[in-house]
């Protein structure tokens, strides 16, 4: 047999496993052993608590893609069995944050709610089997009676109820004679199980909170590891994907799969959740975040939430792409933010308009250029696509340059411009710096005065002279005045989660996460911009308009930068150590 014979397990009839994730060749095998007539059915089941998150884009590109790659079928689904949390505003946010990334559910929108009245009726069918009972223990006495990991349960004194008396208490709690807490419904499986998820799990509760769907139709509610399972069963899913920590939950989910009438028997797999450095995935912790002011919203471009990431300029390509390279694994690791900023970077790479735009803008005066002239200098669109053709860029006597692009004293190895150095104007012309203009107060330099060279239009010297600096500026007559706000990782070390005792994960919050530039001067190309409009500053980094624009304020979200700044911070530190 040679290397580039298949074996067996690497070829199930007809589809190679090869290269696969473990996911995906499950699927394949299940496939080749006929299970569930060749189906591949999956869903995205998120609960409508919170807005979806960059995790949440890994579990959505898995599921819709695996349907996809198969010819099945994906259902979104909201798993809205906890009423005290869930909102139609939520609900909205996530059916807009699938449609974003590029996935369709068709006509497969479901609710958990709408199965209400049947999971009902499967707990009572495991009632009248003698295999759910009512408890009365409250409180530290549940706990008490369900043991520790280490040390098993003790039967519920409420555990040999008759069939008769459950079905009668069960009604009864329906009804709403009892207060919130007194009684739950719970499976009888073994107090002495290892796992703690099958010593007696609740599977409803009594809770007088209107539904946002259902109203006061219900003073009890399903358990979610009781509503997950049979839901997955009535949609016909064939592959229910989670992550891991499920995985002591699948003997929960398949004993009510075996011991209730079912249509289906999915099968549920679990893989590593994603763990993304320098921010956190708890849509707790993101609501604190929100609540307690250290964001604006949901949708802060720091914040990893897929409206976060629209906000700030983010495509779905790009994010499709990251959760693409990191994979699906079985084991939890951190993956570095600086893989989600390469991949948007390359995403935008090919789609951005290259445009000039002053961060810091110091004026420049070029004092033999001709007062009152203005032409128009040619400016390619993006180099890595030339159907994207080029624009005209007006130039005149006074520009603005970045302050950084001026050294009065400059050191080793700085090539842009410092007095009686000559650097060239991107697509424009060579120009040197006469004079420096300072504050008599303060000494800050407020204005250069520069000659240009008439020969060298469009950035080329006629008699084959080299600049070795060149640098971006704009017009100062046709400057458009822009607010900029510059982003970084929202807190300061890698895993936030990971903090002192008795600290908290804000205490790393990072304090220069947002810097806001105002009286920024971007080039008139950008007056009126929609909001969402992506572009390459040159020599900057790449920007998207922000939704707080209007009609006579311009603001710009710097999404990510054109260099992975942090990661080179970190190669240094760790090279000082």
């Amino acid at each position: 047999m040679t290397s580039d014979t298949p074996r067996d397990d690497d070829n199930a009839g007809g589809v190679s496993t090869r290269g696969l994730d473990f996911i995906r060749q499950i699927v394949v095998e299940d496939r080749q052993a006929g299970k569930n007539e060749g189906r591949v059915h999956t869903r995205f089941p998120p609960e409508p608590n919170g807005y979806l998150h960059i995790g949440h884009a890994k579990a959505i590109c898995l599921a819709f893609g695996l349907a996809d790659e198969h010819d099945g079928l994906c259902n979104l689904r909201m798993d809205d069995t906890n009423p005290t949390t869930e909102s139609v505003e939520y609900v909205r946010a996530i059916k807009d944050d699938v449609r974003w990334l590029g996935f369709d559910w068709g006509d497969r929108f479901f609710y958990a709610s709408d199965y209400f009245d049947q999971l009902h009726a499967f707990a009572v069918q495991l009632v009248e089997a003698g295999t759910a009972y009512v408890c009365d223990l409250r409180g530290p006495d549940v706990g008490e009676y369900r043991g520790m990991w280490n040390r098993p349960g003790r039967n519920s004194p409420y555990r040999d109820r008759s069939v008769e008396e459950n079905l009668d208490l069960f009604a009864r709690m329906r009804a709403g004679e009892f207060e919130d807490g007194s009684r739950t419904l719970r499976a009888k499986i073994d107090m002495a199980s290892p796992n703690m998820n099958m010593r007696d799990p609740t599977i409803y509760r009594i809770r007088r909170v209107p539904h946002y769907r259902t109203g006061d139709a219900w003073c009890i509610y399903p358990m979610y590891d009781f509503t997950h399972p049979l839901s997955d069963a009535l949609e016909g899913i064939t592959h229910s994907l989670c992550t891991l920590e499920f995985e002591d939950h699948r003997p929960l989910y398949d004993w009510f799969l075996r011991n209730i009438d079912v249509p289906c028997q999915p099968r549920q797999i679990e893989f590593a959740r994603l763990n993304l450095s320098h921010t956190v995935l708890s849509k707790r912790k993101l609501l604190q975040l929100v609540e307690q002011g250290h964001v604006s919203g949901w949708d802060d471009p720091r914040m990893p939430t897929i409206v976060g990431f629209r906000r700030r300029g983010y495509t779905p390509e790009a994010v499709r792409d990251f959760c693409d390279r990191i994979g699906i694994a079985k084991a939890n690791s951190i993956v570095s933010v600086a893989q989600l900023e390469d991949a948007v970077r390359q995403d935008l790479n090919k789609r951005a308009l290259r445009v000039m735009g002053v961060l810091r803008p110091l004026k420049l005066v070029i004092e033999n250029y001709p007062e009152g002239q203005v032409e128009q200098v040619e400016a390619v669109n993006n180099p890595e696509d030339e159907s994207m053709g080029s624009r005209e860029v007006p130039f005149s006597r006074e520009l603005y340059i970045e302050q950084t692009d001026f050294h009065e004293d400059p050191p080793k190895k700085y090539f842009r411009l410092a007095p009686g150095r000559e650097v060239r104007l991107r697509y424009a012309y060579f120009i040197t710096c006469r004079e420096v203009v300072k504050d008599p107060q303060t000494g800050e330099v407020i204005e250069l005065r520069c000659t240009y060279d008439p020969e060298t239009r469009g950035g080329y010297a006629p008699d084959g002279r080299k600049v070795r600096g060149t640098i971006h500026w704009v017009s100062a007559a046709h400057a458009v005045e822009a607010e900029v706000r510059l982003y970084d990782h929202l807190f300061a070390t890698i895993n936030p989660e990971d903090v002192d005792e008795g600290g908290d994960y804000t205490d790393v919050l990072n304090p220069a996460s947002l810097e806001t530039l105002r009286g920024c001067r971007v080039e008139p190309s950008l007056a009126g911009a929609p909001a969402g409009s992506r572009y390459q500053f040159e020599r900057q980094g790449y920007v998207c308009v922000d939704p707080d624009s209007t009609k006579d304020r311009l603001v710009i979200n710097r999404t990510v930068t054109l260099r992975d700044t942090w990661a080179r911070i970190e190669k240094a530190r760790a090279g000082r150590q």
